[in-house]
């Protein structure tokens, strides 16, 4: 490409091409604008479609990171939160799961909402936004790098156009245009059974909002249903159901409607969506391709359990934003842009190894899997040892980057003893997400944290940066005379307790740049 004249975008600066206006790509767009980079928001489809849930659950951090575009708050009070889950097997309630509830203007753990309703108001965040261009109805046909940027050729109802940027972020789904543009495989495997995934507005006669999760139920012997509320008296309803199973003719022969039955009984209800899903777990090999960043289903594609999708996808959006406008200031090192495949790649590859194991439960694939599950079971009636081993799917939480090559270290002692296993809390080693603490006067920590780098500073430590109370310098394990360095995404970059802390944290920042 010699040369990055093209479409016009309404912008002096050139902009981020960002394809796909999912959530992923809306949150992409809006968090860079939050680093005053401007984009263009290009979408194959002619509008929005609102239909469907989708992706229902928001987990709290992701919730931070949407927060930091405006949308955080309008996204929990326009979902539901519950706080108890239930396990069945059989006529039994095996397990119950509580979450602790809340202070006043603190975000749930998680919050149920459909990803169209996410997409919603995102996009009436983009749509305020003059640093977003969204362009409905430009279908990507093909894509040329050069050194300095990315050029996209689109086909519209008017005709070709392209466009031209800094870089792109593609986000266009799990069957990406730009993926298969760039020619890179996605590897991984599909499962046989499908899932019936339907959306019903209902009004059940549960006391509180909960989450009910069904293994064996007569209704669906040898498979599962898991029911979900949604916002608006809907109830999202997931059925597994064998290879070879057709919608429409289970409707016709009456078995939707006796599916119903068995979770609703006699309340009456009106269907809202359907939908037959095969879910699969796939992964591309390298989620940075020269300018081009690749996030969520564009990169990685895994089972809905654990709600791991759309937030390691919003994840991803807001690891390639402030690299990109690094990347774009001129302050990055050669390592930066390589270390968004370095760091997600890993996060991709986690949630695929826990949602993978979670399926093995869910869907055994040979016999050896298939007795376990039965055992741990018909065991859990009686045994309450072995109903830690039901396996529903662990919650999406935030990945960790102890060895990115933007972390500085941690003692390797702590190193060797850091908690991997799902739900485990994790110590604010570099490279953990910065924990959000209470400070004073009712504030949380993550609330001071700014677009750049920040430095979060000990009472006695003389660097500038936010002065932090002694007891929040002790538990980020830095005390009064240390500092700590805190990316632009909330993750710590270092975790400095020792002398000449100005020498120190100019190393981190450096090292954070990519250099």
């Amino acid at each position: 490409m010699s040369e990055l004249a093209s479409e016009p975008v309404g912008t002096a600066a050139p902009p981020v091409l960002v394809v796909g206006a999912g959530p992923v790509g809306l949150a992409a767009a809006l968090l860079l604008a939050r680093h005053r980079v401007p984009s263009v928001l290009l979408e194959a489809a002619p509008h929005r479609q609102t239909i469907g849930s989708r992706s229902i659950c928001v987990q709290r951090d992701v919730l931070d990171i949407l927060d930091r575009v405006g949308a955080g708050r309008s996204i929990v009070d326009a979902g539901v939160t519950w706080y108890t889950g239930r396990i069945y097997f059989r006529e039994h309630e095996v397990a119950t799961i509580t979450f602790p509830r809340t202070g006043a203007g603190e975000y749930p753990p998680f919050v149920n909402i459909s990803q169209t309703d996410v997409e919603l108001l995102l996009e009436r965040r983009v749509l305020a936004e003059p640093l977003v261009d969204l362009r409905y109805g430009h279908r990507v046909t093909g894509i040329e790098q050069a050194a300095t940027g990315v050029r996209l050729h689109t086909s519209t109802v008017d005709g070709p156009r392209s466009f031209a940027g800094t870089h792109c972020v593609a986000a266009d789904g799990a069957r990406s245009t730009v993926r298969a543009l760039l020619g890179l495989p996605f590897p991984g495997h599909s499962f046989d059974d499908q899932f019936l995934i339907t959306d019903i507005r209902a009004r059940l006669d549960f006391p509180v909002p909960e989450r009910r999760f069904y293994f064996d139920p007569p209704a669906n012997p040898g498979r599962q249903v898991l029911l979900h509320p949604q916002p608006d008296s809907v109830w999202r309803i997931d059925w597994q159901v064998p290879d070879g199973f057709d919608l429409d003719t289970d409707r016709a022969a009456g078995g939707l409607e006796r599916r119903v039955r068995a979770i609703v009984g006699a309340a009456g209800y009106e269907p809202v969506w359907l939908s037959v899903y095969r879910f699969h777990q796939r992964r591309v090999p390298a989620m940075v391709c020269g300018r081009v960043l690749l996030a969520g289903d564009a990169a990685h594609v895994m089972s809905p359990f654990g709600a791991r999708g759309m937030n390691s996808g919003i994840a991803d959006a807001e690891n390639a934003a402030w690299k990109i406008a690094v990347h774009r200031a001129g302050e990055a090192g050669p390592a930066l842009l390589d270390s968004y495949d370095h760091e997600r790649g890993a996060a991709a590859a986690e949630n695929l190894r826990v949602t993978g194991r979670t399926m093995r439960f869910l869907v055994p694939r040979t016999e050896a899997e298939r007795a376990h599950r039965t055992a741990v079971l018909e065991r859990s009636v009686h045994d309450p040892a072995a109903r830690a081993e039901i396996d529903s799917g662990k919650l999406s939480e935030p990945f960790w980057y102890l060895d990115s090559p933007l972390t500085t270290p941690a003692d390797p002692v702590e190193l060797a003893g850091f908690p991997t296993a799902p739900g485990v809390a994790r110590p604010p080693l570099p490279g953990v997400l910065c924990p959000d603490l209470p400070c004073s006067g009712g504030a949380r920590l993550r609330s001071v944290l700014g677009t750049g780098f920040t430095v979060l500073a000990g009472s006695r430590a003389g660097v500038g940066g936010v002065a932090v109370p002694d007891e929040v310098a002790r538990a980020l394990r830095f005390g009064p005379h240390g500092a700590a360095l805190v990316r632009p995404d909330g993750y710590l970059a270092a975790v400095l307790a020792g002398d000449d802390l100005p020498a120190g944290l100019a190393a981190a920042r450096r090292r954070a740049c990519g250099w």
